[in-house]
């Protein structure tokens, strides 16, 4: 007896589409949860496209992998391997401006939440110069990044001036990031206007902190506000201190430091405010190979117990601020190009794209630190652009391209 209803659907045909995911990309940033992620902000098509929303997620982190590459010529490449896979699937290469629609329908939240879900302190104790004692060691620094000259982006982010009174040539972003010393990878960021200081992009920053964390920071930084909103995380911190910054002396311990207090800059507020008690430490670097040095460094530490952590050992722990700035270089520089300008042409296409590039950072570095800690290697010792040419090589063979349906093995 033939069964009543609707006849069965005829299973839909393989396009290029569900077959790029970009390999190790995937396991990152697995399709379930990248479908999930468009969902949740609003941006999953309702209607089959040559770019659906999930191919737009990953063509925009292969934008950060290339950076040189133009969108047609980026679309070629990842499609490339597919034609051994399957010499018949038809492959319709799509216009610059089709491109450019889709990723303006995708937007960038979804790639902001992707990179704060995937950007996660990776270290472990066994991973050398990620930890000083008890702390996993942090730092926190900023940025700038030059983006299109278009009317959108100059009105959305601002320019700086230059020394005859003009205007740059070229709009500026600008980026406060969390950086885990250890490993070099960013596991927090605030992009914003140029015209917004570091120090304000650094209230959203500092909420990534943990108490297992040591936070490096640089003197340009330090504010009470700024200080008691990452004294609230729970994380160690360790901020170098400006010289007009007055601290007075409360007690002067064995080791040379003195205990203090941070008090707030208003001073109807300070009348009211116990403040937060901090340790200062001051030293010199007497090193005749650096003549420039400033004569002498002042720190301020919330470790307040000298035995807990000496002067001698924090004064070197903070040579290691510096990681977070070669992480920056690396993005700007390596992973993109010299004097790399972002070819997004809209506000939100930036911050997409700046996601991207972070997202992908975070790839490259954990396949470093994957690859140096069971050999009992400093990550800081293996080389960002070997890493990064072997992405880009690996993800252009055809076996890292398979259908989206599979779920990638987990980290």
């Amino acid at each position: 007896m033939a069964q009543r209803g609707r006849p069965p659907k005829r299973p839909r045909e393989v396009t290029v589409p569900d077959l790029i995911s970009m390999g190790l990309l995937a396991m990152f940033c697995p399709p379930s949860r990248i479908d999930a992620l468009l969902a949740e902000t609003g941006r999953l098509e309702q209607r089959t496209r040559l770019l659906p929303s999930r191919l737009v997620v990953y063509y925009v982190l292969a934008m950060a992998l290339y950076a040189s590459e133009g969108y047609r010529e980026l679309y070629r490449l990842l499609v490339e391997g597919l034609r051994v896979v399957d010499p018949s699937l038809p492959i319709v290469v799509p216009q610059k401006s089709a491109v450019a629609k889709a990723r303006a329908r995708v937007g960038s939240e979804p790639l902001r939440r992707l990179f704060e879900e995937t950007a996660i302190p990776m270290t472990s104790p066994r991973t050398k110069g990620a930890w000083y004692r008890r702390w996993r060691l942090m730092s926190m620094d900023g940025s700038t990044i030059e983006v299109p000259d278009t009317r959108e982006n100059d009105y959305y982010f601002g320019r700086p001036g230059t020394s005859r009174g003009e205007k740059s040539a070229y709009p500026r972003l600008r980026w406060v990031a969390l950086g885990e010393v250890g490993s070099r990878a960013i596991v927090g960021l605030e992009p914003g206007p140029y015209r917004d200081g570091e120090r304000r992009l650094a209230h959203s920053v500092v909420g990534r902190l943990t108490s297992e964390m040591l936070c490096l920071c640089d003197r340009y930084f330090y504010g009470f506000e700024l200080w008691e909103e990452a004294c609230q995380t729970g994380a160690a911190l360790l901020w170098r201190l400006k010289k007009n910054l007055v601290f007075a002396v409360e007690e002067v311990l064995p080791d040379g430091s003195y205990l203090s207090r941070a008090l707030p800059s208003n001073r109807r507020m300070r009348k009211d405010h116990p403040g937060i008690p901090v340790r200062v430490i001051e030293y010199r670097i007497e090193d005749p190979g650096r003549p420039m040095v400033e004569p002498v460094y002042r720190l301020a530490t919330t470790i307040l117990d000298p035995d807990e952590a000496p002067v001698a050992e924090l004064a070197a722990i903070y040579a290691k601020r510096w990681e977070v700035e070669t992480s920056i270089r690396e993005i700007k520089i390596y992973q993109g190009r010299p004097h790399v300008v972002l070819r997004s042409k809209k506000p939100d296409g930036v911050l997409q794209e700046l996601y991207g590039f972070l997202t992908v950072h975070y790839v490259i570095r954990w396949l470093i630190h994957q690859a140096t800690v069971g050999e009992d290697i400093d990550p800081d010792r293996a080389s960002f652009t070997t890493a990064l040419r072997t992405l880009r090589r690996k993800l252009l063979r055809p076996e890292n391209f398979f259908p989206q349906s599979p779920e990638p093995a987990g980290r």
